[in-house]
């Protein structure tokens, strides 16, 4: 096993998109461990708080940037990962890079029609109590919308207003985007999820967790970002509690599983997401994927299978904001006498 760093720098990062072209940033070996950093694309929210000079120099030197905001850290390459494998992805440790964090309620959130405005509210985080509390907010007017990535808004060009007084929120530092490269050629947005993982947007993608993904390319070619410190299900303003986090991630090759999508794994739970235009379409996928798993991994038939998720299978809604809405499924491991890890 090696230990590496990886830095997010203007040479390690790609904003707004997968790519299986762009050429691997590091290589690894089966059970290498990464040290990884992930700068949030809302750091220009509060630059005053939210940047230091490290994501100062990101954004002033990446220009290239689209069709997706987010910026992602990598690619990084397994060695000798082919087409049918599956990457496990061991998140060991996430830590803020800064106490702060900021929340846009955007154009493409779930209520905007009621709103018809954009508005930025900005957390300091308690990293003793893991909590955090808003700060101040203020409505969006450095752009007609919220639809280039990267835009600074000047601590003095705003007004800055008291939010959410007396409240307090509960962290959950977690990756919303982590994926493989696809298969198809060219650059796909960092938006919407699929089977080669991304902007998937579960909270429980955390410090304990594992994700197995599908690898698509020679590689894998892993890349890590949208950091957030927190959100609830539905992620339904636009954003989560957005924040630069340091990962510690332990990539192995598994050649024991078979996966046509990406599993989520936490040490009592296991999850699998399904995805759609509407949420009728994502809870289709999400019932489907379950009863593949229910019999793949535990042996139940198919009516076996189905009764179980009626009485035991908790299905909720991960995001309506990625374009592709999602519903991720969830089984305890416990309910099974013979379950074990992956």
């Amino acid at each position: 096993m090696t230990a590496h760093v990886l830095n997010a720098t203007p040479a390690t990062v790609h904003w707004g998109y997968f790519d299986h072209d762009l050429a691997p940033v590091l290589e690894v070996r089966s059970g290498d461990l990464v040290q990884i950093q992930a700068l949030t694309h809302h750091a220009g929210d509060a630059p005053d708080l939210l940047m230091d000079g490290g994501i100062e120099e990101v954004f002033e030197a990446v220009t290239d940037r689209g069709p997706g905001p987010h910026l992602l850290t990598g690619p990084i390459a397994l060695e000798g990962a082919r087409v049918g494998d599956v990457l496990q992805v061991e998140i060991l440790a996430l830590d803020a890079r800064l106490p702060y964090g900021s929340n846009l309620a955007g154009h493409w959130g779930h209520l905007y029609e009621d709103f018809h405005k954009e508005r930025v509210t900005i957390f300091e985080l308690d990293l003793q109590a893991m909590s955090a509390r808003a700060l101040f907010a203020y409505d969006w007017a450095a752009t007609p919308l919220v639809e280039h990535p990267g835009v600074v808004v000047a601590p003095g060009s705003v007004q800055r207003v008291q939010a959410l007084a007396g409240v307090r929120v509960p962290l959950r530092p977690h990756l919303g985007t982590m994926g493989l490269a696809p298969a198809g050629a060219g650059r796909h947005s960092s938006v919407p999820p699929g089977a080669h993982g991304g902007n998937i947007d579960n909270w429980r993608i955390g410090a304990g967790a594992r994700m197995l993904y599908p690898v698509q390319v020679a590689g894998g070619l892993l890349s890590v970002g949208d950091p957030h410190v927190s959100q609830g299900d539905g992620e339904v303003s636009g954003t989560a509690l957005e924040a630069s986090l340091t990962g510690l991630l332990r990539l192995t090759l598994r050649r024991d599983l078979e996966l046509s999508t990406p599993l989520l794994e936490t040490p009592h739970e296991l999850l699998v997401h399904g995805f759609g235009d509407s949420l009728d379409e994502a809870m289709h996928a999400a019932t489907r994927l379950m009863l593949e798993l229910l019999g793949s991994r535990f042996a139940l038939s198919r009516d076996d299978a189905y009764a179980f998720m009626s009485v035991a299978v908790d299905f909720t809604v991960t995001q309506v904001v990625d374009g592709r809405q999602g519903v991720h499924a969830r089984i305890d491991k416990r309910c099974f006498a013979f379950a074990g890890s992956s």
